[in-house]
């Protein structure tokens, strides 16, 4: 807008812009417009700016539900946002004007909001919502999406129904197989079904050759007992048909050449021939019955116990394969038959079974899970059966055990050696175990037995296991070659009582008790102690008559070689006697044996201290043959071994006695209150017999030696360390066998057993068949016995010539 004027020509010029010229000098702001200065101004630099009439202080008044609205150089009031004036108009001046009212914005033609969203109205305005069941969708803002309710994770409907999503919304419908409970709609979330039973509708779902089975929502057909799906089909199924069971196929064992074992076969053949589900349990009697006569034929003794091994074993695994068949057509739960051989037969078939069973008779009993005697995915019933027979003794005699490696590191440390041979014999019946289960090498859980055995000896007194013997659970394990053996694998004995013994299995397979016997000590160092003892006993015993009966030999010497012998004569007959501890026990008697032993020993190798002694005073010190008194003799030859076993019993009398052997402990070093004095003592008299051997070569060197006495104690000094060699070598021996497991102490054994028996036979050699004057008294015996004059004559003479020289050696 211009400045403007009513008289253009006396106006003037520079009259700013929204202004209108008033005369030459002075202007005039337009309606809306103002000055600073006023409404008429004459300074050239003023300017007409708008009249806010919106703005404060406020000067007009639209009135209700409507905001002022400024313009250049004037104003207008319109309505606020969700009201509009009724005569539709945008805009009105004053506030009597004012005809504002709300607007539905959500009834406005086209749709507001988008898709499936819901127009809202608010206070003044509006808002687009999604509908219950949709949420807003995330890639298309402004539209909705549907909400899956059946997977959203809150469970809406009842577990008995199923779920089924709808767009905005969900159904819970009743699955296949399943109907409303009564009062309780199909359809809605609080719908709730229950199981339809197809097999009581009284409608033919099943064949007729099967029975019908309800399960939850569905149902099943199983063939009926003592029948099996037809070709082509499954049991459990819907459309399961089946047809009559048949008697298992059973063959000869091949390569077995026997008469009653065809008649048996052909007995087999005709029981399958006219076997019927129906005569099931019959069909088993007269099974048993033909194995109880088989078995007792004699003509099975005639075959070789290999084939006798091989045939147990097919019969064993056989009968179980048959038994488990022909027990699934059985009509009943349990079924039990004692032939008149004593054979026994239980059984027991359920459809469906939870926690433990027992099942057994007089013979043998079971504890096991009926989980783990069911088949897995097996709808078939459930059987576990137990068949005790005492006629497989003839098949399986003779039959070798094999022991598993912890019990032969259980024996090995009872023991302390290893077990070197082990026979055993059959304790109870044979206790053939089969379930429905046939995967049964490794179970789930073990199976418990308690197995019944009293034998008796041949007099009537009951069997109780003797001398390294014990009862073991064992099975029957068949070999690559057809044959098979007893083994403990997996089995563990619990305990006996009773007549009875109760085992642990971990599989299953055909079990009974056995008579183990552990050959601990090698059979042929066993003979060679024996037969040694024996000839040194009478070496000893003919040593001792002589010491005591041939006179010109009397001295101190022979009183030391006579308690020698005594010594090692009681020594021995003990040790051959009671070694061995019969029981297995530390009793009074093995404690006894090994301190009887203990002291014997002792002695003899005090004695042999003495003879030393003896041969140092002949050498050393006087030269005239004095040596100790027969007091000093008695005292120091068997009062220092009494007081060695005394002080050992007072420090540690339970070192007395072993599990294997009745002599001292080899535990806490207690074998060396043996060994300690022995080593002692050999270590004494080597060193007398060095000084001694040392004296007589210095006595040998002197200018004129007494030849004669010289002579008598080199034949002394040679006997006594002969001695010293025989009996101090052999138990050097015997002190380096510290470990009876090794092979080094196997070969040590055998050296210090042969040297040890013949300890008297040696003594007997050197102490009076090299002795001249023995001899010479021999001699005499035998003239006197046999009545020969010229052998006494000649004995007579020899003597008289021996008194002349008593100097002389005997030897």
């Amino acid at each position: 807008m211009g400045a403007e004027s009513q008289n253009p020509s006396g106006c003037a010029r520079w009259c700013p812009l929204n202004s209108k010229c008033v005369n030459a000098t002075a202007c005039h702001c337009s309606p809306g417009f103002s000055a600073s200065s006023g409404e008429i101004f004459t300074d050239q630099l003023e300017s007409c700016d708008d009249i806010n009439e919106c703005g404060p202080p406020l000067a007009v008044s639209c009135g209700k539900f409507a905001d002022c609205q400024n313009t250049e150089g004037s104003y207008h009031c319109e309505c606020i946002p969700g009201y509009e004036l009724a005569s539709g108009g945008k805009t009105f001046k004053n506030k009597s004007e004012n005809t504002c009212q709300e607007v539905d914005e959500c009834q406005r033609k086209p749709r507001i909001c988008k898709g499936r969203s819901i127009c809202v109205r608010t206070q003044g305005g509006f808002t687009c919502v999604c509908p219950p069941g949709l949420e807003p969708n995330k890639t298309d803002p402004g539209t909705c999406s549907d909400v899956n309710e059946c997977t959203s994770g809150q469970s809406p409907c009842h577990n008995t129904t199923h779920c089924l999503n709808n767009v905005g919304s969900y159904e819970c419908r009743c699955r296949p197989g399943w109907k409303p409970i009564p009062g309780s709609p199909n359809g809605p979330n609080n719908t709730i079904c229950e199981d339809v039973d197809e097999c009581s509708s009284g409608q033919p779902v099943c064949h007729n050759s099967t029975v019908c089975i309800n399960t939850i929502g569905a149902y099943r057909c199983r063939c009926r007992r003592g029948w099996e799906p037809k070709p082509g089909f499954q049991n459990m199924q819907m459309n399961t048909t089946c047809q009559e069971m048949s008697f298992p196929p059973w063959t000869p064992p091949p390569g077995i050449q026997s008469q009653r074992l065809t008649s048996f076969f052909k007995e087999v053949q005709d029981l399958r021939r006219d076997f019927k589900p129906a005569l099931a349990q019959s069909t088993m009697e007269n099974l048993i019955k033909s194995v109880d006569d088989m078995l007792n034929s004699s003509d099975l003794e005639d075959l070789p116990l290999s084939e006798r091994h091989k045939m147990a074993t097919y019969l064993l695994s056989e009968l179980e394969r048959v038994l488990r068949t022909l027990a699934k057509a059985m009509p009943g739960a349990s079924f039990t038959y004692n032939s008149s051989e004593g054979t026994e037969l239980s059984l027991m078939i359920q459809e469906q079974g939870n926690g433990n069973a027992t099942i057994g008779q007089s013979q043998a009993r079971m504890l096991v899970d009926w989980a783990v005697a069911a088949t897995a995915g097996d709808s078939d019933p459930t059987v576990m059966g137990i068949l005790s027979t005492r006629k497989m003794h003839k098949l399986l005699e003779n039959a070798s055990l094999e022991l598993d490696s912890k019990k032969k590191a259980t024996l090995k440390d009872t023991y302390q050696r290893p077990v070197r041979g082990i026979w055993s014999e059959l304790f109870s019946a044979v206790n053939l175990v089969f379930l429905s289960n046939t995967n049964t090498e490794h179970l789930d859980s073990s199976v418990t037995f308690a197995f019944s055995h009293h034998p008796r000896t041949e007099e009537g007194a009951p069997k109780t296991p003797g001398h390294r013997e014990e009862l073991i659970c064992a099975f029957w394990k068949s070999d690559d070659r057809g044959g098979g053996h007893w083994n403990t694998t997996g089995c563990s004995t619990l305990g006996t009582r009773n007549d009875s013994t109760t085992c642990q299995c971990s599989h299953l397979s055909s079990f009974a008790i056995l008579l183990a016997h552990y050959d601990i000590v090698d059979p042929k160092l066993a003979l060679i102690t024996k037969v040694g003892l024996a000839l040194s006993l009478v070496c000893l015993l003919l040593c001792i008559l002589t010491f005591l009966l041939v006179r010109p030999i009397q001295g101190s010497r022979t009183t030391v070689h006579l308690h020698l012998c005594l010594c090692l004569f009681l020594g021995s007959a003990i040790f051959l006697a009671g070694i061995e501890n019969e029981g297995g026990e530390l009793g009074p008697r093995c404690r006894l044996v090994a301190g009887l032993l203990h002291y014997c020993f002792l002695a003899a190798f005090c004695w042999m201290t003495l003879e030393g002694l003896e041969l140092y005073f002949l050498v050393v010190l006087v030269f005239q043959g004095q040596g100790l008194s027969k007091r000093w003799l008695y005292l120091i030859g068997y009062g220092v071994p009494l007081l060695i076993v005394g002080i050992s019993v007072a420090a540690r009398k339970e070192g007395y006695g072993q599990k294997l052997y009745c002599w001292l402990n080899r535990e806490n070093g207690f074998l060396w209150s043996f060994q300690g004095p022995v080593i002692f003592i050999i270590l004494c008299n080597a060193i007398i017999f060095v000084i001694t051997v040392w004296k007589l070569m210095q006595k040998f060197s002197e200018v004129i030696p007494d030849m004669k006495k010289l002579k008598k104690a080199r034949v002394l000094t040679v006997t006594a360390v002969a001695q010293l060699f025989v009996l101090g070598t052999t138990w050097v021996f015997g002190l380096f066998l510290f470990d009876p497991l090794s092979w080094e102490s196997w070969v040590l054994s055998y050296v210090f057993t042969v040297l040890n028996c013949l300890q008297g036979f040696f003594l007997y050699i050197l102490h009076c068949l090299l002795n001249k004057k023995v001899r010479e008294e021999y001699r005499r015996w035998a003239g006197w016995i046999t009545g020969n004059k010229y052998s006494e004559f000649s004995t007579s003479s020899s003597n008289q010539t021996q008194a002349h020289r008593p100097s002389e050696s005997g030897m």
